[in-house]
This record gives C-alpha cells, sequence and structure tokens, in this order.
C-alpha cells in the first residue's frame, strides 16, 4: 500500500532488474547532452515491432468499465467515461517512442485527445504547475505541467488506426513522446494535478524525475 492509500504493483523481476539497472547506471553512454535534431537519443536501438512491458499485473478494463477522474489543484474535478472521451476533439499524431530499456520505434500514429484540449476542460488553480498519473495496475508516475503539456502529448485510445490493447496500455493510456516512455502511463485512471512535484513508481526506484532521451535522463544522479 503506497502512503496514499493506493495498492502498489507486487515485485516482479522486472521490476527488480530495473532497479539494479538504475543503480548500476545500465546503458549509460557518457555522450552528455544530444541534439533533439538527432532522431535516435543516445544509447537507443531502433525495433520495428512494440515491446510489451508492464508491472506484471494487467487490469481487466473494457471501454465500457474505463473511466478517467481528472481532480486535484482544480476548481472542478472531471470524471470522463471512453464515450466522453471520444466526444472530445479528436487529434492524429505521428511520433516516435524511447524507452529507457534502449529500445526506440519510429513513426507511430496516434489518435487521441491532445492535453491540451484536455486542460482547456479545466479551472487549475493558479500554483499548479506538476501533473500526477495514476494508472489502474497502481502505477504512478509524474510530469511538469509544462511537459504535459508538450506539442505531441495525448489521450489516446488508437494506435495505427486500430483501438489500443490491452498490452499496450488500452484502453487509454497517455503518450509525452518527446521523454522516455516510462512517463507515458498506461492503463489511466486518474490525473492529478498539484502545487507540489511527487515522484511516482520508478522514480522513488533510482529513475531520473524528467526522463529526458537526449539528455540521457535515465537515472537519478
Amino acid at each position: 500500500m503506497s502512503d496514499d492509500g493506493e495498492q502498489l504493483p507486487p515485485k516482479t523481476k522486472l521490476t527488480t532488474t530495473k532497479e539494479r539497472w538504475a543503480g548500476e547506471g545500465r546503458f549509460l553512454t557518457g555522450r552528455g547532452a544530444a541534439r533533439e535534431s538527432e532522431r535516435l537519443p543516445p544509447g537507443q536501438h531502433l525495433v520495428r515491432d512494440w515491446p510489451v512491458l508492464d508491472l506484471g499485473l494487467k487490469p481487466d478494463l473494457s471501454p465500457q468499465t474505463w473511466r478517467l477522474r481528472m481532480d486535484g489543484a482544480v476548481e472542478t474535478p472531471l470524471s470522463w467515461s471512453h464515450a466522453d472521451l471520444m466526444a472530445q476533439p479528436q487529434t492524429e499524431s505521428v511520433s516516435d517512442i524511447h524507452c529507457v530499456t534502449t529500445w526506440s520505434r519510429y513513426d507511430n500514429r496516434w489518435n487521441g485527445v491532445a492535453t491540451s484540449d484536455l486542460i482547456a476542460q479545466l479551472q487549475l488553480w493558479p500554483g499548479a504547475r506538476f501533473v500526477r498519473l495514476h494508472s489502474y495496475d497502481g502505477y504512478t508516475t509524474n510530469l511538469d505541467l509544462e511537459d504535459f503539456l508538450a506539442e505531441g502529448a495525448m489521450l489516446v485510445h488508437s494506435w495505427e488506426g486500430r483501438p489500443l490493447t490491452l498490452d499496450h496500455g488500452g484502453p487509454v493510456r497517455l503518450v509525452v513522446p518527446h521523454l522516455y516512455f516510462w512517463k507515458s502511463a498506461k492503463w489511466l485512471k486518474r490525473i492529478e494535478f498539484a502545487v507540489a512535484d511527487k515522484p511516482g513508481f520508478w522514480e522513488v526506484r533510482g529513475y531520473h524525475n524528467r526522463g529526458d532521451p537526449w539528455g540521457e535522463e535515465r537515472y537519478d544522479e
């Protein structure tokens, strides 16, 4: 159980291994910051498929049972069903995936709701500067509001013209393409806006608080 009452995901071989990688600084190249004009960030390699990574607990979700809560440092909290999400202005975007485990996949076509359109539905408190994402499997991760609202950031329901599968975080996940993909929470359940930052699942296990691939921000310093 976490300190905010949420059920934590079970410890698995993957989580144990990735915690060890953080302690060892595994995969760091020492190249320093790369230019974002370099499409492939340092230490990454290209793949054609889309590897499936999670914490070992896959929620039982469908478009009919999925709901998203948006609350915290907002004047009026909102709750959306899948139908509510589909009724919002829809965006199509193409972007790359960069996973901290060193694989990248180019030219993913997403459909969903841009975070900039989502924020128009909410009145944030003046001091709201951070976002904490909560998933149906108990996973959490944190973002600056600026990163959450960056170009290409979306609540995604479709990939390559088809509904997002459960394996890849469907019915709805976040996609923030300019950061390592652990920041793009699968099985999105709640978006919590906040005046203070709070690290999430991987951030308290040795991973960088922001996760810029071109700066090779894999692990905490």
